[in-house]
């Protein structure tokens, strides 16, 4: 039996392959965008408030800035200690149309020396984490002269 595939958080994102994209909210009265989503009240100070409605985000953008995660965080993050830590690169992407910053990890082989600020990327799904029963999914960011 596979294990059942889930996302680390319900309601960021959809889809698979190509079809994959990141879900915020854009406010019908100011047309603001949120990411992470909003779904209680427009966050932006000057916006008396209107409806905020899902909305898919853009699936390019262009790297806003880079770095890489090279120490095991300490408590409360999760890992098994008897795993050796494996570094990771976060990258911040503005989003081509809607010109908002959204974090994520890059794909797994992309390290820093691989990046330049105003390189264009693309969102793609990717795992997070893997225990006997679940597969929990999540984003991350892949250069677009990357194709595997």
């Amino acid at each position: 039996m596979s294990p059942t595939r889930t996302p680390a958080v319900a309601g960021w994102f959809t889809g698979e392959g190509d079809g994959f994209r990141l879900l915020g909210t854009r406010c019908s009265l100011c047309a603001s965008v949120f990411f992470p989503r909003e779904d209680t009240h427009c966050r932006n100070p000057g916006c008396r408030g209107g409806t905020l409605e899902e909305v898919p985000l853009s699936r390019r953008g262009r790297i806003w800035s880079y770095t890489d995660g090279r120490y095991r965080p300490p408590s409360p993050y999760v890992s098994d200690p008897e795993l050796p830590w494996e570094p990771y690169t976060l990258i911040a992407v503005e989003l081509e149309s809607e010109r908002i910053v959204v974090l994520g990890q890059a794909v797994p082989g992309i390290g820093v020396a691989d990046l330049t600020v105003g390189m264009e990327v693309e969102v793609v799904p990717g795992v997070l984490f893997e225990d006997p029963g679940t597969t929990w999914t999540t984003w991350r960011w892949r250069p677009t002269e990357v194709t595997a």
